[in-house]
């Protein structure tokens, strides 16, 4: 069973998605981090995020499980991933490595922007996270909160509007919910309550 979860930034679906896996006993894919490990390669390099010939060399040296995610969280490595996400040469760079993992032998979940759309278009389910703007925002800010990290609410709901603006209409595989997927609007849910309506659309979908 392929499961693929997609939605913009703090919308939840992560943490969906690492539910979903652990109640499945199926492996478990942030693709979000493959874009996060080629902007750090890139930042650590001294090069610009928008150096496609850099970040495509970056995005091909990567292994999916050698990451160290305390490097890759934070807001700048939100937004820096967006950037480097938006360059076409990237995403096929690693679009082979995301359908390997998600064809694995009994399945997985796959979480990200374009997994029902271009990564596993024929995902057993498909489940399509959103939430408001504002609602995210504070959802990131005690996220940085909890990290130690000095949170500013408007400049956080700033980058969150921005983050959605370039992921939606980026020419390659823009942030957009397959034609046939579930949408799961968590503005009002908090995580047990999303966890188990994302639960009954899984279960559904398997009668």
């Amino acid at each position: 069973m392929i499961i693929a979860i997609d939605g913009p930034a703090a919308s939840g679906k992560g943490t969906l998605a690492r539910r979903l896996a652990a109640h499945f006993n199926l492996p478990h894919l942030d693709t979000g981090l493959l874009y996060r490990a080629t902007a750090r390669a890139l930042l650590d390099q001294g090069a610009k995020l928008d150096d496609a010939e850099k970040a495509v060399s970056s995005a091909r040296g990567l292994a999916l499980l050698d990451f160290d995610e305390d490097r890759l969280r934070g807001r700048e490595m939100g937004e820096a991933a967006s950037v480097v996400a938006a360059i076409r040469e990237v995403r096929a760079a690693l679009i082979d490595m995301q359908r390997a993992f998600a064809a694995r032998k009994n399945g997985a979940v796959l979480d990200g922007r374009d997994i029902g759309t271009v990564i596993a278009p024929d995902a057993d389910v498909k489940i399509f996270v959103t939430a408001s703007p504002e609602a995210r925002a504070q959802r990131r800010a005690l996220e940085l909160r909890g990290r130690g990290e000095k949170v500013d609410y408007a400049a956080i709901l700033e980058d969150i509007v921005k983050r959605d603006r370039r992921d939606s209409e980026r020419a390659d595989a823009p942030l957009k919910p397959a034609a046939d997927a579930h949408v799961l609007d968590t503005t009002d849910l908090n995580v047990e309550a999303a966890f188990a309506a994302a639960l009954a659309m899984v279960e559904a979908a398997r009668v």
